[in-house]
């Protein structure tokens, strides 16, 4: 955990340094990740979610042990050194088990939680700030702190029992919702200084009267709401003026920044911003798979164009169908009126249609697309017309013309405004 923990250090000594973290469980996206690392020789923080990776297999089926081994056998492929990957679990608590009275629900958020330590997950957010099915709404700053120490000890037990570096962690209660918000007209209401300053003082109070005292100086994120959101079509960019006051806040705490959630589509400058106001670590995971299936949409247009529709892998259609035949992942979020509901489905913001990647008949629509593009390269002419910026690496000999290389490209474009926000290391 040294990059994290020299990341905050720098952040202390009044140096521009953060690290962005890498929110995704697909395959594709996480090697365009580590390929981004190798090139611009970085850290790959990768962090699974509760609701994608736990001890019942999540929506991708695969529980913390499995999706280690399957980091670690793609980093074996492409060339990643092990120690250049930090593993981190976002949003660990009962998240997955509000539904459940609040004894059942922790009773499984320890076993998420160990599992993810004996995985070998360095990076742990306690998230406990969701109310289950027997709790007041909302809960109350004590009952989070105690149900986060409770799982700061289980993870504290399993680290030990495995050996290696120690956990660094991760707190805070006013967490943006996962892939955005629901409504576009909604108004951001930023952490007051006050709630933040409580939700520390709170947490390192009953964290000593745990006995967790000398995990305290491992603390390294809190987690707020600095005015960075995005919506289903609209995104909320960061203002440096409103969040001022927090920022000042938290470089009095010699162990702490700021985590910043929800920072998909922010301006390189605004994600410079973010990082210069004490959110040393930015989260995206959105952003990522969007460009994903941007790249993976107009690879069918240019199928379409070249091979033609009889032969085509029907990537979207396939991609459609398996959304409607399942619509638990993205039926609440979206329109109700059909049209609207249908441009919701393909292109929000919110990427919902990242759920159905996985899916067996998508997953085999994919694999034909990439195999009819590979086996008939298509002509400078069409990657131009659907692919422009792809186009002009390719011209430039800055990248082959594998699909899968354009697919990366598309991915890495995103990545290098976060490494240029991240690395730059200019003095504040």
């Amino acid at each position: 955990m040294k990059v994290l923990l020299d990341m905050v250090s720098q952040q202390k000594k009044g140096l521009k340094a953060g690290v962005y973290s890498v929110c995704t469980s697909n395959a594709l996206v996480i090697e365009a990740a580590m390929k981004h690392v190798i090139l611009h020789n970085e850290t790959l923080l990768l962090e699974a979610t509760s609701n994608q990776v736990n001890q019942d297999g999540g929506y991708t089926g695969m529980t913390p042990i499995d999706f280690r081994n399957m980091v670690l056998s793609m980093a074996k492929r492409v060339g990643l050194q092990e120690d250049r990957i930090i593993l981190g679990g976002d949003h660990l608590g009962p998240n997955c088990w509000q539904h459940l009275t609040a004894k059942e629900a922790m009773a499984k958020s320890e076993i998420l939680i160990a599992q993810y330590v004996r995985a070998g997950f360095g990076k742990i957010h306690l998230d406990c700030s969701m109310s289950c099915s027997d709790d007041p709404i909302p809960l109350r700053d004590e009952e989070v702190a105690k149900r986060a120490a409770r799982l700061c000890l289980v993870a504290e037990k399993a680290w030990k029992e495995t050996g290696g570096e120690a956990p660094v962690y991760v707190i805070g209660t006013e967490v943006p919702v996962p892939g955005g918000t629901q409504d576009d007209s909604e108004e951001l209401d930023l952490t007051s200084v006050e709630d933040a300053k409580t939700t520390i003082a709170i947490h390192q109070d009953t964290f000593s009267e745990a006995g967790l005292s000398y995990v305290w100086p491992r603390i390294i994120g809190l987690v707020v709401q600095p005015g960075v959101e995005f919506g289903l079509h609209k995104i909320d960019a960061f203002v440096p003026d409103k969040a001022r006051s927090l920022s000042e806040m938290i470089s009095h705490h010699d162990n702490m920044v700021f985590e910043a959630h929800s920072t998909d589509y922010q301006t390189q400058q605004h994600l410079a911003d973010l990082v210069s106001a004490h959110f040393g670590i930015l989260k995206v995971g959105p952003w990522l798979t969007f460009a994903f299936r941007e790249a993976c949409f107009a690879l069918e247009c240019i199928e379409r164009e070249w091979i033609g529709a009889n032969d085509c892998s029907n990537l979207k259609s396939t991609l459609l169908t398996a959304m409607h035949e399942n619509d638990s992942y993205w039926k609440k979020y979206y329109s109700q009126d059909s049209r609207q509901q249908e441009l919701d489905c393909k292109y929000s913001l919110s990427d919902r249609i990242r759920y159905y990647w996985p899916d067996e008949k998508v997953n085999k629509a994919l694999s034909q697309l990439i195999e009819n593009l590979e086996q008939s390269p298509p002509p400078l002419t069409l990657i131009s017309q659907y692919l422009p910026e792809q186009h002009k690496a390719l011209v430039a000999g800055e990248i082959d013309s594998s699909i899968k290389g354009f697919i990366f490209h598309k991915i890495s474009l995103v990545l290098n405004q976060y490494s240029a926000a991240c690395y730059s290391q200019s003095a504040n």
